[in-house]
C-alpha cells in the first residue's frame, strides 16, 4: 500500500468522524431551533457525504483489500470506518424523528388556529367565573 492509499483511507477515516461531529452540531441546532446554524451544518454535511458516496471510494477501498500484503490492516481501518458510518446513520434517524416531532407540532397548532368547527371555539370567562354570553354586553339601562 503506498502512502496515498494510506492517507486516503486516513481521509475516509476523518471524514466519517467529521459527519458524525455534524449530525452532533445539528442535533444540538434543532433543540435550539437554531435556523441559521442548521442552515451551514447541511453545506457542511452534503460535502462530506458527496466525498464518501463517491464510486472512487468504494474502488479504492476494493483495491486496498484485495492486496493481501496490506489486506488486514485495510480491512481494519475499512471497519472502524464501517462502524463510525452505522453510528452516523443512527444518529441521523435522531435527528430527523426530532424534525418530524417539531412538524407535527407546528401542522397541529396550524390546524387548531386555522380550524372554523364551532365545537373547537374558545369559550371566554368572566371574572365570576361564569361563561361571557359573546360580545354584547348588557346596557346599563337593562341592569
Amino acid at each position: 500500500m503506498t502512502t496515498t492509499d494510506t492517507e486516503y483511507l486516513a481521509q475516509t477515516l476523518h471524514k466519517a468522524n467529521a459527519l458524525k461531529a455534524v449530525l452532533d452540531k445539528e442535533f444540538s441546532a434543532l433543540k435550539e431551533q437554531d435556523l441559521t446554524a442548521f442552515e451551514t451544518l447541511q453545506a457542511q454535511k452534503l460535502e462530506i457525504l458527496t466525498f464518501l458516496s463517491s464510486d472512487d471510494l468504494l474502488e479504492r477501498v476494493k483495491a486496498y483489500t484485495e492486496n493481501s500484503d496490506t489486506a488486514a490492516a485495510n480491512l481494519a481501518l475499512w471497519d472502524e470506518v464501517m462502524q463510525l458510518i452505522a453510528e452516523c446513520r443512527d444518529l441521523h434517524r435522531r435527528n430527523e424523528v426530532l424534525i418530524s416531532r417539531k412538524l407535527d407540532s407546528i401542522r397541529g397548532a396550524l390546524q387548531t388556529i386555522q380550524s372554523t368547527d364551532a365545537l373547537s371555539s374558545v369559550e371566554v370567562y368572566d371574572r365570576l367565573g361564569k361563561i361571557r354570553q359573546g360580545r354584547s354586553r348588557q346596557s346599563m339601562g337593562d341592569a
